[in-house]
């Protein structure tokens, strides 16, 4: 059974960085999709970005676009979320999800990580 763990969360200033990191722990296709959500206060889960096996970025959410990228090592068979010029809005639960394709609806992903809390104080 796969499992992905989230890591990296915790409590900024505003103008900060963060590096989240999913770990894969157990099997999936080298070519599928991993894709990051958030959820923010008062918001649905939203996803950020999805990002294929061959590094192929799907989708940015505009409101992050130039100030977080991702990257997947599969050597250590993790994937990561680089936070740059956080700003209090993106507060939130940062979650990983695993699937074939890198869709928008969260209802698509069957494998999901825990989530690790993001916070940002202004």
């Amino acid at each position: 059974q796969v499992q992905l763990v989230e890591s990296g969360g915790g409590s900024v200033q505003a103008g900060g960085s963060l590096r989240l990191s999913c770990t894969v722990l157990g099997q999936i296709y080298s070519s599928d999709c991993i894709a990051w959500f958030r959820q923010t206060p008062g918001k649905q889960r939203e996803r950020i970005v999805g990002i294929y096996g061959d590094g192929k970025t799907v989708s940015w959410l505009d409101s992050v676009k130039g100030r977080f990228s991702v990257s997947r090592d599969h050597l250590k068979n993790t994937a990561a979320l680089e936070m740059r010029s956080l700003k209090p809005e993106d507060t939130g639960m940062y979650y990983c999800a695993a699937g074939g394709l890198c869709l928008t609806d969260p209802n698509y992903y069957k494998i999901w990580g825990q989530g690790t809390q993001v916070t940002v104080s202004s």
